[in-house]
């Protein structure tokens, strides 16, 4: 009796032509600054802003699509991410001056954005130098730091929509809030202009240098950490809601409560997503038992959960 063998279409067979790459199962921890998380089913590395449309233009329609940045702000869970991880590299990261303006790609980290600025004696981006990411993070969740946020000093945005229809949006059109904008998720940022405005750039570089200082001084920037963890409720400041509930410290497995900044989740060695996304949500519980404040998640989690569940909390200071 002769078997059959049954053959299944991988998901890289079903999309589109591209001059980009695509690679299967893709190590997304290494991309995190968590080093931590499962794989991309498939990653795409678009060529440009067409490659890009006529990728989104041609695939199916059933394929879910996921951007991701340079990882600074992003927890990838143990499962992986399902379906199709787009990541901008060259052909998104020029960042250009035109006048008192700077054009920026999605792909461009804030602080290369920051420092074009700052070399052509032009104010008001040195905020950027604060912000661990990319301009395409920036333009999603409206990000700040240091006095400025990206609605102060945005002109125009550009995007893809899900049909791979390239869009032009004001800033009005952003519907920028606090750490969000209301552009519908599944459009991908690809570039944006900013107003800055004639400067000293001797100055502009010392302004830099004191936001450097200070987040050397008070955040854990040499750990393997996500950013700040939990978005600022009203009128209080999230580090010190979680200090008050004697978090700092808390550990599940290697995932760490930052000694030095309790608003940042740091893995001290071998910690899974799991363990890292499991310590936030022991964060949130015990903030809410002791203040009735529920945090909000200001790192982006992504992908599916593992089947194993976390290790135990350790470190109880409570």
């Amino acid at each position: 009796m002769t078997a059959v063998r049954k053959t299944m279409t991988s998901l890289i067979e079903r999309l589109p032509t591209i001059r980009g790459r695509y690679s299967e199962q893709a190590d997304l921890a290494k991309t995190t600054w968590f080093r931590a998380g499962g794989p991309a089913e498939v990653l795409f590395r678009p060529a440009d802003v067409e490659d890009l449309a006529d990728f989104l233009a041609g695939k199916p329609s059933d394929v879910p699509v996921t951007v991701i940045g340079v990882g600074s702000n992003l927890l990838i869970r143990d499962g992986g991410v399902p379906g199709v991880v787009i990541r901008l590299g060259r052909g998104f990261t020029d960042v250009t001056v035109q006048g008192t303006q700077l054009r920026a790609g999605a792909g461009a980290l804030d602080m290369n954005v920051a420092l074009t600025a700052q070399q052509a004696g032009l104010a008001g981006l040195e905020f950027l130098s604060g912000i661990p990411g990319t301009i395409g993070g920036a333009l999603r969740m409206n990000a700040g730091a240091y006095g400025g946020e990206l609605k102060d000093v945005l002109v125009e945005a550009e995007a893809i929509d899900t049909l791979g229809h390239r869009r032009r949006l004001e800033l009005a059109d952003m519907d920028f809030s606090y750490r969000h904008a209301g552009v519908p998720e599944g459009w991908i940022f690809t570039g944006a202009l900013l107003q800055a405005e004639k400067g000293d750039a001797a100055a502009i570089a010392a302004r830099m240098a004191d936001i450097r200082t200070s987040r050397e001084e008070t955040q854990p920037v040499r750990a393997r950490t996500g950013g700040s963890t939990f978005k600022n409720p009203d009128d209080h400041k999230a580090w010190q809601l979680i200090d008050a509930a004697g978090c700092r410290g808390l550990m599940v497995g290697a995932a760490q409560v930052s000694e030095k900044h309790c608003n940042f989740l740091i893995n001290t060695g071998d910690a899974t997503a799991t363990d890292i996304e499991a310590l936030g949500e022991e964060v949130r519980r015990r903030v809410f038992e002791h203040a009735g404040i529920t945090l909000q998640w200001e790192i982006r989690r992504i992908g599916v959960p593992a089947t194993t569940g976390p290790t135990l909390v350790q470190g109880d200071r409570a």
